[in-house]
This record gives structure tokens, sequence and C-alpha cells, in this order.
């Protein structure tokens, strides 16, 4: 049940990963988020009703404890971009750059409560803190590392379009009518596959926790 608490926070990542898009989409030229009210912290805007809630509230509940979802798409219109390439690929980027921020500053909030909890007993609210910080990282690094992969629709897709022959551009955007199927079938039917995903997730959480002197105390 501890995974609950793990909701807030995803719900919490996913409405400022969208965010980030808009937000860069409006300084690339592209007012469309903003005109439709997007660029918003309300995350009733945000939310898909699958994938910000059912999706979440059925896997915290399911062994293993993975929590994952997602929102509504803030919608873009890359003809209005000033620089057709470099323009989408910093608005594709911006929730992955958003999501990684999110992880250093929920590292940084564990600091001050590691070292209260190498001095006294730790409480129950102290842990319940502790674990919504750790929750924070680990959701924030899946989040990064995920939107990286290159099927579209995900973040990563942006960028491998762009290094694709032109002749194989429309194609490999074709994918993305399935691609939501694909990535559920990769991550949850696949043997390993949301694992193969966790390495690096894995990877840099034992990079941020050893640089702030966190690796075994939390």
């Amino acid at each position: 049940m501890e995974w609950l608490l793990s909701i807030p926070v995803l719900l919490f990542s996913i409405v400022l990963h969208e965010v980030a898009h808009g937000w860069v989409a409006r300084r690339e030229g592209d007012d469309t988020a903003e005109r439709l009210g997007r660029i918003t912290l309300n995350p009733i805007v945000h939310l898909d009703p699958v994938g910000s809630i059912l999706v979440p509230a059925i896997l915290a509940f399911l062994p293993g404890g993975r929590i994952f979802g997602w929102a509504k798409p803030v919608p873009v219109n890359p003809g209005n971009f000033r620089d057709p390439l470099w323009s989408d690929i910093r608005v594709s980027m911006a929730g992955i750059t958003m999501n990684l921020l999110l992880a250093v500053f929920f590292t940084l909030t564990l600091v001050p409560m590691a070292y209260l909890a190498d001095m006294v007993d730790r409480s129950e609210l102290l842990r319940t803190a502790m674990s919504v910080s750790f929750f924070g990282v680990y959701i924030n690094l899946v989040l990064a590392i995920f939107n990286l992969v290159p099927i579209p629709p995900l973040d990563g897709s942006h960028v491998m379009r762009h290094l694709l022959p032109k002749s194989l551009r429309a194609p490999y955007q074709a994918v993305g009518q399935f691609g939501l199927l694909i990535l559920i079938a990769i991550t949850f039917l696949v043997p390993g596959g949301f694992n193969a995903i966790l390495v690096p997730v894995d990877y840099l959480k034992e990079f941020l926790f050893s640089s702030f002197g966190l690796t075994g105390r939390v």
C-alpha cells in the first residue's frame, strides 16, 4: 500500500512534463498549447482518464509495485516553429529535461531528511516524507528514460525521425497510431521488457544518491 504514495507524485511529474513541452513550444514560436489553456499547473486539464488515473491505480495493487502512467499530450503545431529541426527537438526534449530536473529536486529533498533520520528515530511522518521523495526520484527517472525510447509518439521518436532518410520518416511516424499498444506490449508482456528500462534508471539513481551522500541511507 506504500506505493499508493507514488500516485500523487506521478501525477505531479507528468503534469510538469507536459507543461514543459507547452512552455518551450511557445518560446519556439508555437502558441497552440497556450491558446488552449494547457500551459497551466492545473492537473485537471492535463489528466487522461486512462493513463493518469485508471492505469496507475491498477498497477499500484498489482505485484511488483510498478507505477506508470501518462497525461494528455500537449498540442503542438510544428508548422509554427522558428526552426523546423531544432525547435522540434528542443520541444520534444523539454519534458525529459523537466523529469531529470525533478529527479534532482527530489534527491535534494532527501538530503536533510536522511541526516535527520541518522540523528533521531524515524517517525511515521519522516518515513512517509522520505518515501514520497524516493518515489519522486524513481518515477521521474523512469519517465525520462521511457520517453527517450524512439517509438512514436514518445519524445525520443522526434529526434529519431530527423535522423532518418526523408523517405522513411512518414512510415516511421505512421507507427505512432499503434505506439501505445507496442509500448504496453513491450513493457508488460515481453519478458524483461520493463527491466531494460530500469537498468539506466537504477544507474542514474545510484549516481544521484552517491553524488549527494545518500547511498545506503534511504
